[in-house]
């Protein structure tokens, strides 16, 4: 690695490439913190650092399976170069800046995925640099992921309601407000290990399209510690507007649920990142949180505010593949991009 080599358009798109990792930290950080934030276990301030630290550590105990998919499993290596990348992350932080001022709890990953596909299509003028198995792959995650995090969730509310069933009160709250440490560590190591290794195949396909890596794809390790780094320091900036939603408008959670809610979530994320799958953090976070709701009773979730959150998942795909392709259009217009 010599970084007096790269050209200044490289170092440029690493840089934003960075910031856009820096910006998925600070947008989820919600999904990291919410939990055991609304029950009061930690304040705001410590909890950001708790997540950001667990953020960082955490490619010491995943493999690099979802930056392979991000890297050569969405759209085809061949077609990479400036102006898709440039496209790809324009698209990306675009609508991540517009959700986090909205305070509306979107994926972060999906956003990057929309932007690649829209920026790939944009410059092949058509669909066939898409790689149906990787897209089919990360649509399935948008409807399976809520879903597991919903039904994981549900049946620990259960397992643990039946556990402490003659236990009072003040005793399970004690024993839950120590156990959300544990399980927020675990959420917050799951939510680095997926969501950081987007941007580990993003910087990689551009440093082959680059030629400053030949043979296999692989992920130099600077790569992994300045992702892992750009993420957990995007977490400690927190996401205040995103944790209110995601932490008490869908319903009120004590500490039992949010200790049901996070090792539901990280189980989800773990299987997730094991099997290569891009997931949305923020979807399998919610999913949770809406089913430890449900578990108590249905009218406990407010269905109005989850539907919503379901309306900005579904359109960001789409929207953020949009905006990446008027990117990857300006960029080949200016000249100094591709």
């Amino acid at each position: 690695m010599d970084f007096l080599t790269y050209s200044p358009v490289l170092l440029f798109l690493i840089f934003v490439a960075l910031s856009f990792d820096f910006l998925n930290g600070l947008h989820d950080a919600a999904n990291s913190i919410a939990t055991i934030v609304s029950t009061r276990v930690l304040p705001p301030f410590y909890a950001v650092f708790w997540a950001a630290f667990f953020n960082f550590i955490a490619f010491l105990f995943f493999g690099l399976h979802v930056a392979n998919t991000v890297g050569k499993g969405i759209i085809d290596p061949a077609i990479i170069d400036d102006a898709v990348i440039f496209g790809a992350l324009g698209g990306a932080i675009a609508w991540n800046v517009i959700t986090w001022l909205a305070g509306i709890p979107s994926s972060s990953s999906h956003a990057l995925i929309g932007g690649l596909l829209g920026a790939g299509m944009a410059k092949a003028g058509g669909l066939s640099p898409v790689l149906w198995e990787g897209v089919r792959k990360t649509v399935a995650g948008i409807v399976v992921s809520p879903a597991v995090g919903f039904t994981l969730a549900i049946l620990l509310a259960v397992i643990v309601a039946w556990l402490f069933v003659r236990a009072t009160p003040a005793f399970g709250d004690s024993v839950f407000r120590k156990l959300q440490f544990v399980s927020a560590s675990l959420y917050s190591l799951g939510h680095g290990g997926n969501d950081a290794q987007k941007t580990m195949g993003v910087i990689t396909v551009l440093l082959f399209a680059h030629g400053e890596l030949k043979g296999d794809f692989h992920v130099p390790l600077w790569v992994v510690l300045s992702c892992q780094a750009a993420m957990a320091l995007g977490t400690l900036m927190g996401g205040w507007r995103i944790v209110h939603t995601m932490g008490s408008k869908i319903t009120r959670l004590t500490p039992q649920q949010g200790f049901c809610a996070e090792t539901g979530g990280a189980i989800t994320l773990f299987l997730a990142t094991h099997l290569g799958v891009p997931v949305s953090t923020t979807h399998t976070i919610t999913g949770a949180i809406v089913g430890v709701g449900a578990a108590r009773r249905t009218s406990a979730v407010r269905w109005g505010v989850a539907g919503g959150i379901v309306w900005a998942w579904i359109i960001t795909l789409p929207m953020a593949g949009l905006i990446g392709a008027g990117c990857y259009v300006l960029a080949k217009l200016v000249g100094r991009i591709g």
